[in-house]
């Protein structure tokens, strides 16, 4: 499981013209599921992941040093599923996904992370539409963006 974490301003999410999903400032969670992503370790990896994300600690103090977590700022997070993070452009010029998890078990394992991330956040998870063509506009703050693998 990769987690691409982006701190906004804000963020949001459009298919076909509508938006899907919209936050002001918190986190933009592009995450994708791999091959090694099984059923019976997805659920330590969803549970550890959402602990980590929301009290992660990308937001500033006065002082400019990362001190608050999402939690602390009372932000807010779009979780947008990309299984592209899963590409492999080491041969050719194309993109190889092969190391992408099948989209029927992808998009049951990304609906129980924006179920436990809900749970950890305590709040509504904005979320992209698995399997759609998405227009994902933000304003990075910083910028700063993490990659993070579970």
């Amino acid at each position: 499981m990769k987690v691409h974490l982006q701190r906004v301003l804000e963020a949001s999410v459009h298919v076909d013209g509508i938006c899907r999903g919209e936050i002001k400032a918190g986190l933009l969670l592009l995450v994708g599921f791999g091959e090694d992503d099984c059923a019976e370790c997805i659920q330590g990896k969803l549970a550890k992941a959402s602990d980590k994300l929301v009290n992660l600690r990308v937001f500033s103090d006065a002082e400019g040093r990362f001190q608050h977590s999402v939690l602390d700022i009372s932000g807010s997070i779009l979780l947008i599923p990309q299984f592209t993070l899963y590409g492999e452009c080491n041969k050719g010029r194309r993109p190889d996904f092969c190391k992408a998890l099948a989209p029927q078990l992808a998009t049951q394992f990304f609906d129980s992370f924006n179920t436990q991330l809900g749970k950890a956040l305590g709040k509504k998870v904005e979320t992209g539409v698995f399997g759609a063509d998405m227009k994902v506009s933000l304003v990075n703050d910083g910028p700063v963006t993490l990659l993070l693998e579970f």
